[in-house]
């Protein structure tokens, strides 16, 4: 009994090292990644500093307040929790191509040739679509929502808003906007995953469109300039998206499903 249990082999021997070997690769990439954010938020702590940061990011609002008007903060730690939350935000951001290179590099060797051209493609659009939903947001829409808000102020009434209201409100507007943005990217990932097909993403359209609208009404502010806004890049970044999807479809074909095709 003993020679035959010892000459069965352990289905799982040999498996232990190449699991710490990922798990060891992994704690790296995560490493380097903390590195990132921590290098860009020492260097944005030192120029231009977290209260020059805030002002940046304060300046769509101040511009429409009453001269000599400004922000407030009602509570006591506001004025050094607020701008250190923005530095972390900023550095992080700033961070994010070695953080998304990081998480690449870790999964890249596992995948198949036509999956890393499904993946890289999707990794780097998403993230500049993003960062342009952020953009759009911050140079245009404050501009209209902030003038359209302090138009309906009261002569009486001094508007002072705070801080820490102030930043909320940022940053649910930046992850809406940049959400909206990611529309071709859900688009790309349901066509191609056969989720659903190509005629049914453009049968969807009218529906799409009135979907749009709801969600802009939901979470942009009571004004028709914000709304549109977000509703009419939604409806020709879904337009973009079906295109898209099209062509993606066609250069990321696994070989068997490739050849399954030219069969037919």
């Amino acid at each position: 009994m003993s020679e035959q249990g010892s000459t069965e082999q352990d289905p799982l021997a040999g498996t232990e090292q190449p699991f710490v070997q990922h798990l060891k690769e992994l704690r790296d990439r995560l490493v380097k990644s903390f590195i990132a954010v921590a290098v860009m938020c020492a260097i944005l702590a030192v120029y231009p500093g977290p209260g020059q940061l805030y002002d940046v990011l304060a300046q769509p609002l101040v511009a429409q307040l009453p001269h000599g008007a400004t922000l407030i903060a009602t509570s006591v730690i506001s004025p050094f929790l607020v701008p250190l939350k923005i530095l972390l935000m900023a550095g992080f951001l700033l961070a994010l191509p070695v953080v998304l290179y990081q998480a690449w590099a870790f999964v890249a060797p596992g995948l198949y040739a036509h999956e890393k051209r499904l993946v890289l493609p999707l990794v780097v659009s998403s993230t500049l679509l993003f960062m342009v939903g952020v953009a759009f947001c911050y140079f245009f829409v404050f501009g209209q929502v902030f003038k359209f808000i302090q138009s309906f102020a009261p002569k009486s009434i001094t508007a002072a808003p705070d801080i820490e209201a102030y930043l909320s409100f940022v940053l649910t507007m930046f992850i809406a906007f940049g959400l909206a943005f990611e529309v071709p990217i859900v688009v790309i990932v349901l066509a191609r995953m056969g989720f659903v097909s190509i005629e049914k993403l453009k049968d969807f359209r009218s529906y799409f469109i009135v979907l749009a609208f709801i969600i802009a009404a939901i979470v942009t502010p009571p004004d028709v300039v914000s709304q549109l806004a977000l509703a009419i890049p939604m409806v020709v970044l879904y337009e973009i998206g079906i295109w898209a999807a099209q062509i993606f479809i066609k250069h990321t074909q696994a070989p068997e499903e490739e050849v399954s095709g030219s069969g037919h």
